[in-house]
């Protein structure tokens, strides 16, 4: 802390990430494409984030389009999914996790075929978010942070984006 001081630079106790920053990130990682059941596409395009900061979750509304050899044409739709975050030390990133598929409907597909698609949905909404960065936190957001052995805590959405504390690292245990 005395370094901090020192150099007039104050520790700071959270990163923020502004709704924009989040939907700029994201849109980068699509479009997608996930086969369904061997016989399908299902094709996702960047999707719309929104912020719900009561249950500390985002949900994400992604456009979609369903085709397949099986089909006379291509059907649109959306899938609906909400999910918190998790922060993956490895490279810094803040990544979708504990995913919930809300729905994923196509306009004017047979009944049978959206009961079909529905069991797939868990599945494809794991696969299109699971992986996808949501923000990579930067070197100089952490710069200092680093210095002072601390790390990223817990992550709060907010009405204006995300906020991610900043708490000391937890000590490694040593073993002889």
């Amino acid at each position: 802390m005395a370094a901090a001081g020192c150099s007039g630079k104050t520790v700071p106790s959270s990163v923020s990430v502004s709704q924009q920053k989040l939907q700029e990130m994201v849109s980068r990682r699509f479009p997608k494409q996930f086969p369904v059941a061997g016989l399908l596409q299902l094709d996702l395009t960047a999707p719309q984030l929104n912020l719900v900061p009561e249950r500390n979750m985002l949900n994400a509304v992604i456009p979609a389009e369903l085709s397949g050899k099986v089909l006379k044409e291509k059907y649109n739709g959306q899938l609906n999914v909400d999910f918190a975050l998790r922060y993956e030390p490895t490279d810094r990133t803040l990544r979708a996790h504990q995913i919930k598929v809300n729905s994923l409907e196509m306009n004017g597909l047979a009944p049978a075929m959206s009961d079909m698609l529905a069991t797939y949905a868990t599945a494809l909404a794991e696969q299109a978010l699971g992986q996808v960065v949501l923000y990579q936190l930067q070197d100089k957001d952490l710069a200092l942070v680093d210095a002072l052995a601390m790390e990223p805590g817990a992550i709060t959405v907010t009405p204006q984006g995300l906020t991610v504390a900043l708490v000391q690292k937890k000590a490694k245990s040593q073993t002889p």
